[in-house]
């Protein structure tokens, strides 16, 4: 029997689907091609209406490359809309975001008897302990779980509602995954999450971000370890004292601002002001002088007039961002924010989400140029068309001709020359 996966969204669903793969390989199942495989497994997304669109299209894609397949359909976009979803022909299995652990026993269900539709989606508010999966990682780089939920709620998010609460991995749990990556040679390791800067809340017990931080680099002692997103809110002193001081955490933080303007900020329930966030950049820049900082940004959200946009545009240019990821704000049924009033057109928003992207480009590019000319250390990520990609410790993208003594999953030191792409291009330094 082969399985195949189709994954939409973020470094937790990449992480979800690794696991499921696994619980999929000890059933004994191989993992194929989608238009030769058994059973498809299309892992979504809903955090914006587009990618409930891209969910939607990929699952109708899959029925119709492989009309004998088992479809199962798992992930938010499943958890928040399975009506949908059901009415699409062709899907078999529909489970939200709490129950991956079934999905090997639901699809045998789905396999013996193709004319019932299985569902597995419940209340989300009901969970209250983090979900363990059985992990391993299919990629150079680890990703590694550690929480899910957010309690944040803030008015355009559905990410609360279709993944809940936050709920922690214990340290203990951690550290026995750690020793497993530490055994297979990964050289860096991602923690990720819904919320990872919440972690621990949900113990009562003073445990946070900086003791799992620590679990990990006493557990897997990686030559690596990079942090996930992370609320301004939550980057404590003791977190940007760790960060300065162990070399084996790289210098990259994203910190998602959302809006540039404290009217804005406030309409979208954010817990903090500009000068809140610039004293925090300040301060990181001053700790770790090479940090590089990425971002999110909403743009069009409801009420935002002109001179916010503006008062925005001039705040992410005075901030040392190396990045920003710029969203047109989408309206998620159930949130505070799509029953707003004065809501965007997407003319506008499309107007302003092209101003944003152009300064992000421009903070994209000046921060990777600082590299021309030095050495870097990177760890080879993939190779195509005879050139291997890998980031650099402050996320740079570097690009660097294939030759027999690079290795994907390896460290390689390497000399930036020129800009390329959305990187730099570089030679490999030979010893």
């Amino acid at each position: 029997m082969k399985v195949a996966f189709y994954t939409l969204g973020c470094k937790v669903n990449q992480y979800e689907t690794e696991a499921m793969q696994k619980l999929f390989e000890a059933a004994g199942y191989e993992t194929g091609e989608i238009e030769t495989a058994d059973v498809v497994v299309v892992n979504t997304c809903t955090v914006t209406a587009l990618s409930s669109q891209k969910s939607r299209q990929i699952i109708r894609r899959a029925v119709r490359a492989n009309e004998n397949a088992v479809i199962a359909v798992v992930g938010c976009y499943a958890q928040s809309a399975p009506d949908e979803i059901s009415k699409i022909e062709g899907v078999d299995v529909i489970i939200g975001t709490a129950e991956r652990t079934k999905i090997v026993e639901l699809v045998a269900q789905a396999l013996n008897n193709r004319a019932e539709k299985i569902y597995s989606v419940g209340d989300v508010e009901r969970i209250s302990a983090f979900e363990e999966l059985p992990h391993a990682p299919h990629r150079t780089r680890a990703f590694l779980k550690i929480e899910d939920g957010c309690n944040n709620f803030c008015s355009y998010c559905i990410i609360p509602f279709v993944r809940g609460r936050v709920r922690s991995r214990s340290l203990k749990s951690i550290r026995a995954e750690c020793i497993d990556l530490a055994a297979a040679g990964y050289k860096e390791i991602v923690l990720t999450g819904i919320h990872i800067g919440a972690y621990g809340k949900d113990f009562r017990d003073g445990t946070n971000l900086v003791d799992a931080i620590k679990t990990v680099l006493d557990a897997a002692n990686p030559a690596r370890l990079r942090l996930g997103s992370i609320e301004s809110v939550e980057m404590t002193d003791a977190l940007i004292d760790l960060m300065k001081n162990d070399s084996r955490i790289c210098n990259h933080v994203h910190l998602p601002l959302q809006s540039g303007c404290d009217e804005i900020l406030k309409l979208m329930r954010r817990p903090y002001t500009t000068k809140n966030f610039a004293t925090l950049t300040e301060k990181l820049i001053s700790a770790i002088p090479d940090i590089s900082i990425g971002t999110d940004l909403i743009v069009g959200f409801p009420n935002e007039t002109d001179e916010n946009f503006d008062e925005t545009l001039a705040f992410i240019k005075s901030q040392p961002f190396s990045k920003i990821h710029v969203f047109p704000f989408s309206a998620r049924a159930g949130t505070v924010a799509a029953g707003m009033d004065n809501q965007i057109s997407p003319q506008i928003k499309k107007l302003r989400a092209g101003r944003a992207i152009e300064v992000s480009n421009i903070k994209e590019k000046t921060f990777a140029e600082k590299l021309i000319g030095k050495t870097v250390e990177i760890i080879g990520e993939t190779e195509t068309d005879g050139l291997i990609d890998g980031l650099t410790k402050n996320y740079v993208r570097v690009y660097v001709p294939a030759n027999d003594h690079i290795k994907l999953g390896n460290i390689i030191n390497v000399s930036v020359i020129n800009s390329f792409m959305n990187g730099v291009m570089a030679s490999f330094k030979f010893d």
